[in-house]
């Protein structure tokens, strides 16, 4: 029988036995850091509350409202007057969170992307709260405790997505002559 001997190699680096793990690791540092620089100090957005109060200006009319994002669907509310639909989430890392909202009253019906990150991250940061009114959404500036972000419904072949720069100038019904809206 022949003996055969085994020669072992010195060790190798991991580097050199997987070498795509050198770029693997430095896109993750990448990705790490524009997030941290995009305004993000952790590596989790924090989590949102979301309210939505029915402003329609009346004593009687019902805001109906069903809210939606890509995996959940918060189903159907019914809110009276001065009434708020309330939820909570978590952002994603990659800054695409989408929650849109159909709102009907009467024979009155409209769209509105409720929550979008890349839009509300800094507007809103971690407590956004909408006042939904006849001529659109307004959006409360935590800062200045009043309701001035204020946009306009999506168009109707829209449906579920922003109007990117659309604005109205609903800002005034909330925030004029005394009213205690944003306190």
């Amino acid at each position: 029988m022949k003996e055969t001997s085994h020669q072992f190699t010195s060790k190798k680096k991991i580097t050199d036995m997987f070498p795509s793990s050198r770029y693997l690791f430095s896109f993750v540092l990448i990705v790490f850091l524009v997030h941290l620089c995009d305004g993000g100090i952790w590596f989790i957005p924090k989590k949102v509350d979301l309210r939505i109060t029915n402003d329609l200006g009346d004593d009687s009319t019902v805001l109906n409202l069903h809210c939606k994002s890509k995996d959940d669907d918060l189903g159907v509310q019914a809110l009276a007057p001065d009434d708020y639909f309330e939820f909570g989430f978590q952002p994603n890392f990659w800054s695409t969170t989408l929650f849109f909202c159909k709102f009907w009253w009467g024979n009155e019906s409209h769209w509105f992307d409720i929550y979008e990150q890349n839009r509300d991250i800094e507007r809103c940061s971690d407590k956004c709260w909408w006042m939904v009114g006849k001529a659109g959404p307004c959006l409360l500036n935590d800062k200045i405790k009043r309701y001035t972000y204020c946009e306009n419904w999506n168009p109707n072949q829209l449906q579920g997505l922003n109007q990117m720069g659309a604005r109205n100038n609903t800002a005034g019904m909330y925030n004029e002559g005394g009213e205690k809206r944003g306190k």
